[in-house]
């Protein structure tokens, strides 16, 4: 005979009222059929073939050197490529005539991004070679603006164009035609100005 809904429920209630369901709280019950799924799953370490643990040990040596490789090549920051390329005066040997040259070819092919930043450098180091801004390989684009700032009334044109090289060099931003325009045009004015 099937018992009514009220007396399954009584039932169920005191089934699970028994101590049994509840001396393991739910996560010691999960972690202990992962461990007893896990151990009937593995072999022991004597079963397995001496070859097989040597493969597995060399495949494991080499994931780990590849994620060694990978977060090494992830840490690299911008910052690094900064203090490498990114100084307005560079370790190039180059005169500010051959930047210059350099920056108006670049304007000439189409790279106005390219002209932006050796027009720039090119100002940076004009103004080095007349005395204006000391030889400093770590000078960048702002302080050399806020140098020329002070000893030139430009009205904010130097700090604008060191914005935009910084922008270009650092933002990967593209530049215009008439922005590499402005950069190389600022720097002939500096280069005939007394």
């Amino acid at each position: 005979m099937a018992p009514t809904p009220e007396e399954g429920r009584s039932w169920l209630r005191r089934e699970l009222a028994d101590p049994d369901y509840h001396d393991l709280d739910l996560i010691e019950r999960i972690l202990r059929w992962i461990e007893r799924t896990l151990s009937d799953g593995l072999p022991s370490a004597d079963e397995v073939p001496w070859a097989q643990t040597v493969a597995a040990m060399v495949v494991f040596a080499l994931i780990l050197v590849g994620l060694g490789l990978l977060v090494s090549r992830a840490r690299r920051s911008p910052r690094a490529a900064r203090d490498r390329d990114g100084d307005v005066l560079t370790d190039e040997a180059l005169s500010a005539a051959a930047l210059r040259a350099r920056a108006e070819a670049a304007y000439a092919s189409g790279d106005h991004g390219a002209a932006v930043v050796d027009g720039f450098r090119a100002l940076a180091r004009r103004q080095v070679e007349r005395g204006r801004l000391a030889e400093d390989p770590g000078l960048t684009a702002a302080e050399v603006a806020a140098s020329l700032e002070r000893e030139m009334s430009l009205e904010g044109r130097a700090g604008r164009a060191a914005e935009l090289f910084n922008e270009v060099l650092y933002g990967d931003h593209p530049a215009t035609r008439e922005q590499a325009e402005g950069v190389l045009t600022l720097e002939q004015e500096l280069a005939v100005a007394r």
